[in-house]
């Protein structure tokens, strides 16, 4: 595994640890209390978080496998779900106490996602998939408003927009832009895509992704010269390679 994935699943493993401490700290509570209504609540508890433990051990122990083999494991594709959105907050705090930058944690999870992504292997009709983008790959003088209709723009080539137009229609994908993560659903609510491939920064492709949940998403991170949210630019051919993990005759 590359180190930048192996960020995110040593956080993952750390946030366990975290989860183990606690519940042994409630164990220990358990233990020196005098109380048996207390010592029932805590019980309870402490087998809540036993049974949390396994299930997103389950889950960690899956996506380490899944991505050394570069397979998918589709009976355990539920855990790794479970286990990513219960451990990713945590992940983040683990991160910070680590004094590791949440940017680098972010890229990570990405990095697994994807990874994850590519071991199921699809094989997608183009039109089964979107493109997704954010709306400050658009020149920030330009006044076509291309978040309604995409074919709005007039390809003048000042950004990157008309060849991510051009990339859609060889793949036959559908291709939207999108102002936020509440447009980005509502897109993905009505088209109903299998597959998608969303461009954005380290933040919104995260929640993207866990937004979306069942629907595997391909995150590329956008490029940011003059700063974030303003004529961001993207590379192209890590996009068409997106495209080309996810769909048919890729």
């Amino acid at each position: 595994m590359e180190t930048k994935k192996r960020v995110y699943i040593g956080l993952l493993v750390g946030s366990m640890l975290i989860v183990a401490l606690l519940a042994g700290a409630i164990w220990y509570l358990i233990q020196n209390r005098n109380f048996i209504l207390g010592k029932i609540l805590l019980t309870i508890i402490i087998a809540a978080l036993g049974a949390i433990f396994i299930l997103v051990g389950t889950g960690v122990l899956a996506i380490v496998v899944m991505i050394i083999k570069s397979k998918s494991i589709p009976s355990l594709e539920n855990f790794t779900r479970i286990a990513n959105e219960i451990l990713f907050p945590v992940t983040l705090i683990t991160g910070k106490i680590a004094g590791i930058s949440k940017e680098k944690i972010l890229r990570s999870y990405i990095a697994v996602n994807n990874n994850l992504v590519k071991s199921k292997k699809l094989l997608l009709d183009g039109r089964q998939v979107m493109i997704l983008l954010p709306h400050c790959l658009q020149d920030s003088e330009c006044p076509h408003k291309i978040t309604a209709d995409i074919s709005n723009c007039k390809r003048c080539h000042k950004c990157s927009v008309c060849d991510l137009i051009d990339l859609g229609e060889k793949y036959h994908a559908v291709v939207k832009v999108a102002t936020g993560g509440t447009l980005a659903r509502k897109y993905i609510e009505e088209i109903k895509p299998r597959g998608v491939v969303a461009v954005a920064c380290e933040r919104d492709l995260s929640m993207g992704i866990q937004d979306a949940s069942e629907i595997p998403v391909i995150g590329v991170l956008n490029c940011r010269p003059n700063g974030p949210c303003i004529n961001t630019n993207v590379d192209l051919d890590k996009v068409e390679q997106a495209l080309k993990t996810i769909c048919e005759g890729g």
